[in-house]
This record gives C-alpha cells, sequence and structure tokens, in this order.
C-alpha cells in the first residue's frame, strides 16, 4: 500500500549537503559538520582538569550507559527532523512498547517479549506517521495529540500501575544492564549497532537521500516523483523502533514498566539533535551529530555531578545550548547562499 500518490519518473535526490561553489558555504559547511566536536571535545578537555574522577573507566562506562536512551531517541528524532518533521510520540511510544513487551513477556518468555516491544514500537511509528501524513495537520500538533493519546492508552492497559515481568524472568529481564563487550552494558553495545546502522541507512542509500530531498525541499521532491507521505512515514517507524528500544533499556533497568516512563524525554531527543546540527527545518544534518548532540547533554549532566554544581542551573545551560544552535544555523543558513 502507498501512502500517496507519484509520478513513475525515477527521483533525483539531492546531496545531503548544500552547494559547495563558494568560500562562505565551504566554511559553513565546515562549522555545521565539526562544531559540535570542537563543544564535546572542550568540554573533555575540562572535565578531565578540574576532577580526578571523569577519566576513570567506571565514569566513562557509566557515561556512554546513561547516553543510550536519550541517544536512541536522538537518533529517531534527527531521522525525523531531516524528513522535515517532528516526532513528539517518542516518549509515550517508548512507554507504552515497554509495558507491551512486558506484557507479552509474562505470557511467552523474555526474548518474545523483547521483540514484542520492538513491533509495537514500528506499529505506533507507523500509525504516527499515517496520522500525519493522512490528516495534512502540521507534525508538531499531530504528534502532540498522538501522544497524549498514547500515554492515555497505557495508562488504560495499566490501570496506572506498574508491570513486573514473572519471578522467574527477572534475571534474564535484566539482560541489557549486563556487562559485555569490554565492560560495557549490553544496551551501550546495542545503541552503538543501532546509531551505525541507522546512520549507513541514511547516509548511503537512496532511502536516505529521499530523506534529504524531502526535508529540504518538500514540493521539488514530490514533483521529482518521489513518494513524500511514505518517506515520512518510514522515518516515523524508525523513530518508533528506536523509542522501543529506549524504552527496554529503561523497563530493564528498572526491572518494570510503567505508564509515566520517560515523561519529557522526547523534548531532550530534538533539543539533542538540534544542538548536534540537524536543521529544524529539514534536509541538512547527519546521524552521528545528533548521536554527539546527546552526549554532549549526557556530559553536562555528569560534570555537573561531578562537581558538585546545582543541577538546577543544568536545565539552564541546556536552554542556552539549544538557542545558540538554533541561532547558528539560521546564520549559516545566510551564509551559504
Amino acid at each position: 500500500m502507498t501512502v500517496d500518490a507519484a509520478t513513475p519518473a525515477e527521483p533525483s535526490t539531492q546531496s545531503p549537503h548544500p552547494a559547495t561553489g563558494s568560500t562562505g558555504s565551504r566554511r559553513a559547511i565546515r562549522i555545521r559538520d565539526y562544531g559540535i566536536l570542537v563543544a564535546l571535545i572542550a568540554i573533555v578537555i575540562a572535565l578531565s582538569v578540574s576532577t580526578d574522577t571523569f577519566l576513570t573507566r567506571s565514569n566513562l562506562i557509566n557515561l556512554l550507559d546513561q547516553c543510550t536512551v536519550v541517544g536512541l531517541l536522538a537518533a529517531g528524532a534527527t531521522v525525523c527532523i531531516l524528513s522535515g518533521v517532528f516526532d513528539l510520540t517518542s516518549s509515550a511510544t517508548l512507554a507504552v512498547s515497554a509495558i507491551v513487551g512486558v506484557e507479552i513477556m509474562r505470557l511467552t518468555n523474555v526474548p518474545v517479549g523483547f521483540g514484542a516491544a520492538v513491533a509495537a514500537g514500528a506499529v505506533l511509528g507507523f500509525v504516527t506517521g499515517m496520522i500525519v501524513v493522512r490528516s495534512g495537520i502540521n507534525s508538531f500538533i499531530a504528534t502532540l495529540a498522538t501522544s497524549i493519546i498514547y500515554r492515555g492508552v497505557a495508562v488504560v492497559v495499566t490501570a496506572g500501575a506498574i508491570v513486573y515481568p514473572l519471578e522467574t524472568q527477572t534475571e534474564n529481564f535484566g539482560a541489557l544492564t549486563w556487562p559485555s563487550v569490554f565492560g560495557l552494558t549490553s544496551a551501550t553495545v546495542m545503541f552503538v549497532a543501532v546509531v551505525v546502522a541507522i546512520g549507513l541507512l541514511i547516509s548511503t542509500t537512496t532511502f536516505g537521500r529521499r530523506v534529504y530531498a524531502v526535508g529540504g525541499n518538500l514540493e521539488a521532491a514530490r514533483l521529482s516523483g518521489i513518494r513524500v507521505g511514505s518517506v515520512h512515514v518510514a522515518a516515523y517507524v524508525i523513530s518508533g523502533v528506536c523509542s522501543a528500544l529506549a524504552g527496554l533499556i529503561l523497563a530493564s533497568r528498572a526491572g518494570s514498566g510503567q505508564s509515566t516512563m520517560a515523561t519529557g524525554a522526547e523534548l531532550t531527543a530534538i533539543a539533542a539533535a538540534v544542538i548536534g546540527g540537524t536543521s529544524i527545518l529539514g534536509g541538512e544534518g547527519a546521524i552521528w551529530r545528533g548521536v554527539v548532540g546527546a552526549f554532549l547533554l549526557t556530559l553536562i549532566g555528569n560534570g555537573f555531578n561531578l562537581l558538585g554544581w546545582d543541577t538546577i542551573y543544568q536545565q539552564v545551560l541546556q536552554g542556552c545550548l539549544i538557542l545558540f544552535a538554533v541561532t547558528t544555523d539560521r546564520w549559516l543558513r545566510r551564509r551559504s547562499r
């Protein structure tokens, strides 16, 4: 089934980056691509100098583990934003998927429960995409309303209670918290594998080029034969799967699932994508930069804890970073014209 009609001609897709004929545009692209890495390196150096515990093995492993949930959500959010839409359902999808996983697990076993959670995330992503495409409503409003519905479904299914796996399943349910390669948790290894897979999908395939084309100029993409609605639905499905995986990580850590899991995390994910250099107007950005943005936010939180600073100011700093990223994106767009 197709989401919308398209001409049969083979679409001409655009490059992930604008033309770089002028010195100004080349400089703008370099800043957009690598500015986030400069900021990350600067913070790493500052924390390494100011604390004795930052570079310890246990702290670095913990830092990577903390980044997994936001990083997965940021990867999904980046795909959506690149295609020109927003996804405010990610945290609600996370909660519903985790609950579905636990409930199915109680009836079967842990692997089947994990698979059911991922399938639920994909289905919810598909439903969200269809709502946005078919309704024609702005994605921000449509996904905001849909997220409220999903949260309500989570409350109804659980009756507001916390759901647990069977006692015999508890140990295996926590598998994502177990040490794995180089002492990293299984959640971290899964996170890296998923991010690499999505990064390759977006940067090296025809689908990825279509995502950039649709986000860069929706009408031009439509006229060139790209099924714009199908691209948007696929982006939401990817975001839904990422949300489900993030939900499994949180549930595995807590040993349970509940309707209030990760409330507000979708905004942090979008913030990470924007801070990483993904343009909120669509068509410009990269998965790895969104993940680096998530790591930067995690790094700031870790730094506040190590330095003993009041975490109230952490939110102020994150807000300033978002404003700076959006302002920089607008300035770079003007320079690259």
